[in-house]
């Protein structure tokens, strides 16, 4: 790919999803009280501040992520387990323990906003936010299959000095991808999805006698970089995911 950007430290949330897959798909402990997909979730939680009070968290409910805010809804596959909010809680600790972690959450406080070029964002508070972690078994219990997920993300456009097309995402999420032993099986590419233009990118990987496919589907919207990350053992598994995506108009934000 010949367009290329500067990043500063921020990680694409779609490539630390490369690493996490590359160390066979394994978290650390999250609770067991999560609840199905079969039952009627909210990701909002508390209130946030700074970039991300302006994310619409969405909503899982009837098998399905919905974000009216980014107009887009995501089919999950039935008795899969959610652990969004877990993933959240978990990256914002170990933001919060850092001194360089503390200083990136005091940026990123109503008084004081991250601008792009002012020492990056390390971490997807401030920067965005995962919007949906899904798994089709919880990701502490260890099987030989791949572990089918399913994760969507947002991060501020501001972050990536220069981003000016979805496909350009690409470019820091192919690196660590191959760093980590991923080969590329289709170079990035454009087309169009319901009303929106949609880069994707597909990755694989041998684990022991097993393939990890990986497509990662990114968007430019409303300031953000949307990523929708599927992973699969089988390319008709993780075509089955990609296709449960759709795009429609998105709401209006609402006027203050």
């Amino acid at each position: 790919m010949n367009s290329r950007f500067h990043f500063l430290l921020l990680i694409p949330v779609a490539a630390l999803w490369l690493v996490a897959a590359s160390q066979a798909q394994q978290v650390s402990q999250v609770q067991s009280s999560s609840s199905p997909t079969s039952s009627s979730t909210q990701h909002g939680g508390k209130p946030a501040s700074g970039a991300e009070s302006r994310l619409d968290a969405g909503s899982v409910s009837n098998g399905a992520y919905r974000n009216q805010g980014f107009g887009f809804t995501v089919k999950i596959p039935e008795a899969w387990v959610l652990r969004t909010e877990e993933i959240n809680a978990r990256e914002d600790d170990e933001v919060a323990s850092t001194k360089e972690g503390r200083a990136a959450l005091d940026r990123t406080a109503p008084s004081a906003p991250l601008r792009a070029g002012e020492g990056g964002c390390p971490h997807t508070r401030g920067c965005g936010r995962v919007l949906l972690s899904a798994f089709s078994r919880p990701p502490e219990a260890r099987a030989e299959d791949v572990n089918s997920s399913i994760l969507i993300a947002a991060e501020s456009a501001a972050s990536y000095p220069g981003l000016k097309e979805a496909a350009q995402y690409f470019g820091p999420v192919t690196e660590i991808a191959e760093a980590q032993g991923f080969k590329i099986v289709n170079e990035p590419y454009e087309f169009v999805m319901g009303t929106r233009t949609v880069a994707r990118g597909d990755f694989q990987k041998n684990v022991g006698t097993r393939v990890m496919r990986q497509s990662t589907l990114a968007v430019l919207a409303r300031g953000y970089v949307l990523s929708f990350t599927f992973i699969g053992g089988t390319e008709d598994e993780v075509e089955e995911l990609v296709e449960g995506v759709s795009f429609a108009t998105a709401a209006k934000p609402r006027s203050h």
